[in-house]
């Protein structure tokens, strides 16, 4: 029998009382490398200098904040009983979609501010979105979270994972599905899939690449979401992840065809469009 290696620390450091997670470790690096993408991309589409760090300002904080209310508004009763934990983001408890629905409407206001096209500046970041939902579940993986239903060793040594994996996979001797590992993968394929086809001449017009993002990850949530057992429920029964996700599909397809049948070929490709607002810094 293998010897069961001890499950990783999830403090990352710590000196005298002051602790840093692995789990605002992982997060924040998922941001930092969003940031770089999103603003390079922006630069090559001719945004306004340092404005996506500028829309980061604003949305990084009030995006994680979207993602805690989203998450105690549905767990209300527990934290009504534990005020004190409602601000311990570093025990968990962040969802995806409330940092994205809360994200989405500072990206809105800030680029009518700013003046620049709203559908664009959501193309430019999707990807770098996608990746760092990808790093942020290892951040579940570290607190042994956001797993599912409870399967044998055998089974997860079936999948060909690596021995850290399955060691923190066992919690209190019991061995789970590692969903955050399945959603990782599918924002990471998802993720090169997207800036594969964002790069293709002709293929996807301005506001697509972010509906191609909407439909792919939620598609991937919506099973994951069944296998988890920590979900979020609306009236005990429904799952709200899996709700919004198909709320979030049907209204993405439904705003890519409506686009094209009122606008094509009005419409830039993605490729196409360079805004040439950038300034050279003094």
């Amino acid at each position: 029998m293998k010897q069961l290696l001890a499950a990783i620390d999830p403090i990352a450091i710590k000196i005298g009382g002051f602790e840093v997670a692995w789990y605002g470790v992982i997060i924040g690096v998922g941001i930092l490398l969003a940031m770089y993408l999103a603003s390079s991309e922006g630069d090559r589409k001719g945004m306004p200098q340092d404005f996506i760090l500028d829309l980061a300002f604003w949305t990084v904080p009030i995006a994680i904040l979207g993602a805690r209310a989203y998450y105690v508004l549905f767990e209300l009763g527990y934290y009504l009983e534990n005020p004190g934990q409602i601000f311990q983001i570093w025990n968990g408890g962040l969802a995806i979609y409330g940092a994205l629905l809360t994200g989405a409407l500072v990206v809105y206001f800030f680029t009518k501010k700013k003046n620049v096209p709203v559908m664009l500046t959501l193309d430019v970041l999707a990807p770098g979105v996608l990746i760092a939902q990808s790093l942020g579940r290892w951040g579940n993986f570290i607190n042994q979270e956001a797993h599912g239903a409870a399967v044998t060793r055998e089974f997860l040594e079936g999948l060909f994972l690596p021995e850290f994996i399955i060691n923190q996979m066992n919690i209190k001797g019991t061995y789970y599905h590692p969903t955050f590992l399945y959603e990782s993968l599918w924002s990471l394929i998802g993720f090169a899939l997207i800036v594969y086809l964002r790069r293709r001449p002709n293929l996807l017009r301005e506001g697509e690449v972010f509906f191609s993002y909407i439909i792919w990850y939620a598609f991937g949530r919506f099973f994951i979401e069944g296998m988890r057992t920590d979900s979020l429920y609306l009236f005990a029964n429904i799952r709200v992840s899996q709700l919004l996700s198909i709320i979030l599909i049907a209204g993405a397809i439904a705003a890519w065809a409506y686009r094209r049948y009122n606008h094509y070929p009005k419409d830039s490709f993605y490729t196409d469009i360079n805004l040439g607002m950038n300034t050279t810094k003094e």
